[in-house]
């Protein structure tokens, strides 16, 4: 599955300029520039960018069913599918209450809030009010039976990843329980996942316009200038979220064989894309396509991207200890350690009734916070103005963990290619995992 017309696979002597994540880059810093400069201008580019998060979008729920069919039913072992699901949970939860602790031994340690003083009366709770009703539809119960669609057709139309997958995982394990006899229909599928891919990959031609859009927007509207007041917090986020994937993530990778520099490096295409707009989801068809090349099966690959998108956001659940702890600082508000206790595990509870929710950060949050009366949910307000800008950081430190996720799952099922995957590390670029050969010719190599 090499979906090279915007995957980094080194070339002999281009222009670097040619290169996708040049053009990214480049749009990202016109972005903001447009936006600082000229922000009535850049606030009207927020069409640009939603056209490219919608076309992204588009090809999400095609991509991760057709992935995980032709390798669930490529594989013929149903037994394992259940094992590499349990594997990637266990990774999932385990990893994920990790991030919600970091967030809040950071937040006493660091107090970002303290000394603000602010009296909660004197906040405009309306400005919150969306998210917190948004917070109030979120249940857990609601999200675990809305996994279930209303039809099989429905799912691809209701922008619900983990509906998709649902549907994607039966199909899958149906086709492969009738043996010889869906081979034609599975022979069909890599066909038109050929097909599929290169859309993606024409898709992707708009990448560097899609950031340019959504960086001028998020500029243009909210200004540089909204970081000052609340600059403390945003750096101790960002701060904690890079020694998170430095550190801790770091660890993880280096035992389970590579790098942690070397993947964000292999990555850095899909890192300024979601960089730019502020969306892990605009580089998930990417995702997928470069954890095949650097030597992880596509059955896993299938199963842990799309599920570790909704189940394993290491950076949201580190903005929301994290935040929670700064608006009861602010507000004066004195968490004991059972309150706190408390608060980690309602956001344990919250991130998961969220799951797949657009701004499931922000919705979270406010999640949590109802269910913790002693700090004011009115308190969000204090970082509404910043959250845009937080929004970027969570987003890459959660796309960088489903990326370490897939390897380390694919490692512990004993089917990583090391020598794929270290090729891919070193900028070698590879070939797609051998469980995926027919779609091996999807693009011209770049």
């Amino acid at each position: 599955m090499q979906i090279s017309d915007f995957s980094d696979a080194p070339v002999a002597r281009r222009p670097w300029y040619l290169h996708l994540y040049a053009q990214v880059l480049l749009a990202i810093i016109a972005g903001v520039a447009l936006g600082h400069f000229a922000p009535h201008l850049g606030e009207a580019m927020k069409p640009v960018g939603d056209a490219f998060i919608k076309a992204v979008k588009m090809v999400i729920a095609p991509v991760i069913f057709l992935t995980i069919v032709t390798g669930i039913a490529g594989m013929r072992d149903i037994a394992s599918v259940g094992r590499v699901a349990g594997k990637a949970f266990a990774y999932f939860l385990f990893f994920s209450t990790l991030a919600l602790v970091v967030g809040m031994i950071v937040a006493n340690v660091v107090r970002p809030g303290a000394g603000l003083d602010i009296d909660p009366a004197t906040l405009d709770a309306s400005k919150v009010s969306e998210y917190a009703e948004k917070a109030h539809d979120s249940t857990l119960t609601g999200f675990l039976t809305g996994i279930i669609p209303d039809s099989f057709l429905s799912a691809f139309v209701s922008g619900n990843i983990l509906q998709v997958l649902f549907v994607a995982i039966l199909f899958g394990v149906a086709l492969a329980l009738i043996g010889d006899r869906g081979a034609r229909v599975l022979d069909l599928l890599e066909d038109v996942s050929t097909a599929v891919f290169k859309l993606v990959a024409i898709v992707m031609k708009a990448a560097p316009i899609g950031a340019f859009g959504a960086m001028a927007f998020t500029i243009g509207k909210y200004g540089v200038g909204t970081l000052a007041n609340l600059a403390f917090l945003v750096g101790t986020f960002y701060l904690t979220s890079a020694l998170f994937v430095v550190v801790i993530l770091g660890l993880v990778a280096r035992a389970a064989g590579f790098s942690i520099f070397g993947l964000i490096r292999y990555l850095k295409t899909e890192l300024l894309l979601v960089l730019g707009t502020s969306s892990s989801e605009s580089a998930l068809p990417a995702l997928i396509e470069k954890m095949e090349r650097a030597g992880c099966p596509k059955s896993i690959v299938g199963l842990v991207v799309p599920t570790g998108y909704s189940f394993n956001l290491d950076g949201t659940n580190i903005y929301m200890t994290l935040a929670a702890l700064f608006i009861a600082q602010a507000t004066g508000v004195d968490l004991s350690i059972g309150d706190q206790i408390l608060l980690l595990g309602v956001a344990m509870l919250s991130s998961k009734g969220a799951a797949g929710v657009t701004g499931a950060g922000f919705i979270t949050l406010a999640a949590t916070l109802s269910i913790v009366p002693s700090v004011p949910v009115a308190g969000m307000a204090l970082i509404l103005g910043v959250d845009r800008f937080m929004s970027e950081c969570r987003s890459l430190t959660n796309f960088i963990g489903n990326a370490v996720a897939t390897i380390v799952v694919s490692r512990w099922e004993g089917k990583l290619d090391r020598t794929q995957l270290q090729a891919a590390m070193r900028g070698e670029g590879g070939v797609p995992s051998p469980t995926a050969p027919a779609l091996a010719s999807a693009v011209p190599a770049e």
